[in-house]
């Protein structure tokens, strides 16, 4: 049986040093008053952005009910939260910075959870609008 190999990589934390396509889908922490919401999410941008980050797609964050409770720990104690701001973002970024990225929004306390996902070309060129699609199921069931 014929052995293949694969050529070894440097990478930083799992990321190449190659400009990739990226989506970070977020939830953010219901108390945020929902005029602060737009405040909060450039807060986010600014972490991506500053990070070498460039923008090519977005939802924008709303309110929406959660499938299931998400429990953090804040301020000492754990608090459960049944509902949440959800948006994402698409952006492109040297993948050597995505590391140092994911520490600067983890330590953000208005973000409940994300999810960082390296898109393919596929994904790229087909967005799943989760409010559009939230909205269509609304007219049908009426």
């Amino acid at each position: 049986m014929a052995e293949n190999t694969m050529p070894a990589t440097e990478t930083k934390g799992g990321y190449t040093d190659e400009v990739r396509s990226y989506e970070f889908a977020f939830h953010i922490l219901p108390t945020v008053a929902e005029g602060e919401v737009p405040e909060t999410l450039s807060k986010i941008k600014a972490h991506i952005t500053n990070a070498g980050g460039e923008f090519f797609d977005e939802e924008a964050p709303e309110r929406i009910d959660l499938v299931y409770p998400i429990v953090k720990h804040l301020e000492g104690k754990n608090r459960t939260f049944a509902s949440s701001y959800f948006g994402w973002l698409r952006f492109r970024m040297a993948g050597e910075k995505m590391t140092q990225l994911e520490e600067e929004l983890r330590s953000d306390t208005s973000v409940l959870r994300f999810l960082m996902v390296k898109l393919t070309k596929e994904a790229e060129a087909h967005p799943f609008r989760f409010h559009e699609h939230r909205k269509s199921l609304k007219m049908v069931e009426t």
